[in-house]
């Protein structure tokens, strides 16, 4: 398998890559806003009804303060990605073969061993590579030929590395 392809030097690339592995990587940080707000709203709902609930309800609006500011971490964090990244635009490319991918950026380049990936995840836009548990880098589907798309769907698959 040989496939290579560009990525143009275009400002709201590099906001699409850093918001996907923003969304990726935070994620967790939703689950646990929501579960803190629930806890909060339901310690507050129970808590005026006992009598300890004046001196309780501070505890109870800090879960729930502390549990919306979790939920809006990591819409704040993909904003800022996007407005910070728009200096990062440069010419790159892709080259992907049966041993590795091979990403470069203006100057700078650097790969990842296919025998170094544990799984990658399929989202609309990308291939989110994984290394390990954490993600690593992510492969611009649209960009690519719909054949190369193709071949390395079924790369992926081979190795047992898409779900």
């Amino acid at each position: 398998m040989q496939i290579r392809f560009g990525v143009p030097a275009d400002p709201a690339y590099p906001g699409r890559v850093a918001a996907a592995l923003a969304r990726v990587r935070l994620r967790r940080y939703g689950y646990v806003g929501a579960v803190l707000a629930v806890l909060g709203v339901v310690g507050l709902a129970v808590s005026r009804g006992s009598g300890w609930g004046e001196r309780a309800a501070p505890l109870w609006t800090a879960l729930i303060v502390g549990g919306l500011l979790s939920m809006l971490y990591l819409p704040w964090v993909r904003m800022r990605a996007r407005r910070r990244s728009g200096r990062y635009a440069v010419e790159g490319g892709y080259d992907i073969t049966d041993d590795n991918i091979m990403m470069r950026s203006g100057s700078e380049s650097g790969g990842i061993a296919w025998d170094g990936v544990t799984r990658v995840r399929d989202t609309p836009d990308f291939w989110i590579v994984y290394v390990g548990p954490m993600p690593a880098t992510v492969i611009p589907r649209w960009l690519m030929s719909a054949e190369d798309a193709e071949t390395l769907r079924a790369f992926l698959a081979e190795r047992g590395l898409l779900r």
